[in-house]
């Protein structure tokens, strides 16, 4: 069994995840730790698992096997709730799943009743996140009155707002054109580093995963463990054209082309 660090806020210990309906196996014995305050991303191939570990620390999956620990508490242990409360998560989904028949200010009102957070804190929360957030104009606009980008923003102020224990963001930028996306990134990174959250972030951008992270998890192809821990030692703010992140990319490509199933093409000879 791998022994991960206790002294870390997210704790995975051999997981592994069969869907019920087809005891299809999705997670083989995946393994991770992320520290306090850490932005780690978790890199890997379409149905690797990276969204299933993440169901899994939000409560909506039950891993089979494996223990999951958050902040030291134990949530899952072989196949069983161990406590009976989860701790409070923040998810940023790959759609933004706003309800289009509530304001932006409703939304995340929504959020915070379901949290039990006090009504009273309500608008000052609100107005925080938005303004954090960049997006305080639009608290009383229509979902379907923002553009993608302002969306995704408010998407990320509801799962600030309920102060959660730890961020989780599935591809929360993947369906943005690259421009809109590498603003979005920037200013994740800003609000990181104002509120000092812990972030678990799912990509299979590398280029993305090495401009954001402290740390990455790189996951083979599915049933998906983790098979590789890297830590990214770039100093902050990083600028995309910096050719130490090619480098990393680059190596993080070579590395993965035959654990994820893919094959240099051989060179036609002329």
């Amino acid at each position: 069994m791998t022994v991960v660090p206790s002294d870390h806020f997210i704790n995975i210990e051999d997981v592994f995840f069969s869907y019920p309906q087809s005891n299809l196996l999705a997670l083989d014995g995946a393994s991770l730790s992320v520290k306090r305050s850490e932005f780690a991303c978790i890199l890997g191939p379409s149905g690797c698992g990276k969204s299933t570990l993440l169901n899994i620390l939000s409560g909506l999956f039950v891993p089979s096997k494996g223990r999951v620990t958050i902040d030291g508490d134990v949530v899952f242990n072989d196949g069983q709730m161990a406590s009976g409360k989860l701790p409070r998560i923040g998810y940023v989904f790959q759609d933004d799943r706003l309800l289009p028949w509530r304001s932006v200010r409703q939304n995340i009102e929504l959020a915070l009743k379901s949290a039990a957070i006090p009504k009273s804190e309500w608008d000052g929360l609100v107005e925080h996140f938005l303004g954090l957030c960049g997006i305080g104009q639009y608290a009383d606009t229509w979902p379907g009155n923002l553009s993608g980008g302002q969306r995704k923003r408010a998407a990320i102020a509801r799962a600030m707002a309920i102060d959660p224990t730890s961020l989780l963001m599935d591809e929360p930028f993947s369906t943005l054109d690259e421009v809109n996306a590498r603003f979005l990134r920037r200013e994740l990174l800003e609000l990181w580093q104002k509120t000092k959250q812990t972030i678990l972030f799912v990509t299979h951008s590398v280029r993305e995963a090495v401009y954001l992270a402290d740390t990455i998890y790189i996951m083979t192809k599915g049933p998906g463990k983790v098979m590789e821990r890297l830590t990214i030692d770039v100093a902050r703010p990083r600028q995309y054209e910096d050719p130490r992140l090619t480098e990393i990319e680059g190596s993080i490509i070579s590395s993965v082309l035959n654990y994820w199933g893919y094959y240099e093409p051989t060179a036609v000879q002329g």
